[in-house]
């Protein structure tokens, strides 16, 4: 007996179909506005700090006039003489922070699309430097924005690149040197830390920048991540370097000067993270 067989057929869904539309986002959460709980505590602590050191200076001064008037006096002048010396290191970190901040500023306008911000900001630069007045008037007689830049780079951005690789290479051999002096792995990796920090000052004081320890701070911070596009720029020649001098016969026949090497080539890539880190032109990509 043979079986029936099944005849097409379509499946339909209840008419009308309900329309497909997107699903709504998702409400933001509103960020939370004011401080942080972690700018809150340090503000809290130094509140306290201060307030009750500057108490203890009253009470104590105060003290010292019921004693006898010169006393009084006396301590009056020492703790001017504190105060006044907390405060011009206070405005000299504020200082160096703010000289940080102009650069990112300066910066952020010359790789602006904005001609009149461009052109603004390249005189605000070369206005400090030595070759200032010679550059404000190149800069007058171009009216094109991009050809300001590339004078920027061709002019003082390569001379103080320059500068900055001199200062690197100083560094590499005074590396090398103290490398080969040292008596124990620890010393030497402090020698190396102490020298990178000294370099990264060098190269902000030839930009003209004075840091302090917070603005030291954060141009460590600028120089690591500037150190991304400079290490990305130099990759076959660090590989070279890195390839030649961690050969185990080289490490055999050199000993430690194979490590004392690579600890140059950082200073060299270091020098110009920071030159990069300083400079306000922005990289040439």
């Amino acid at each position: 007996m043979s079986e029936e067989r099944v005849k097409p057929f379509l499946v339909t869904e209840d008419l009308p179909a309900p329309r497909l539309e997107a699903a709504a986002p998702p409400a933001e959460t509103p960020e939370r506005a004011g401080a942080s709980t972690a700018a809150m505590v340090i503000g809290g602590i130094m509140v306290l700090l201060l307030g009750l050191s500057g108490l203890q200076v009253w009470n104590f001064v105060a003290d010292e006039f019921n004693r006898a008037a010169l006393l009084g006096w006396v301590s009056v002048g020492i703790a001017s003489a504190g105060i006044g010396l907390i405060g011009g290191g206070l405005w000299r970190e504020a200082r160096g922070l703010g000289a940080l901040t102009g650069v990112d500023r300066l910066r952020a306008d010359l790789a602006s699309t904005d001609a009149k911000r461009r052109v603004r900001a390249a005189r605000a630069w070369v206005r400090d430097l030595p070759e200032g007045p010679a550059l404000l008037e190149s800069i007058r007689a171009i009216n094109d924005p991009d050809a300001v830049l590339a004078l920027l780079r061709a002019g003082p951005g390569a001379d103080l690149r320059a500068r900055a690789d001199a200062l690197g290479r100083a560094a590499a051999l005074q590396a090398v040197a103290g490398l080969a002096a040292m008596p124990s792995a620890g010393l030497a990796g402090l020698y190396v830390a102490w020298r990178g920090l000294r370099l990264i000052r060098q190269v902000a004081q030839l930009h003209g920048l004075r840091p302090g320890l917070f603005g030291t701070l954060g141009l460590v911070r600028r120089t690591a991540l500037a150190a991304g596009g400079v290490a990305a720029a130099e990759v076959v020649t660090n590989t070279a370097a890195h390839a030649l001098l961690s050969n185990p016969i080289l490490a055999q026949l050199a000993g430690d000067m194979a490590g004392a090497g690579i600890a140059a080539r950082r200073m060299i890539v270091l020098a110009r993270a920071a030159d990069a880190a300083c400079s306000p032109i922005p990289p040439d990509v």
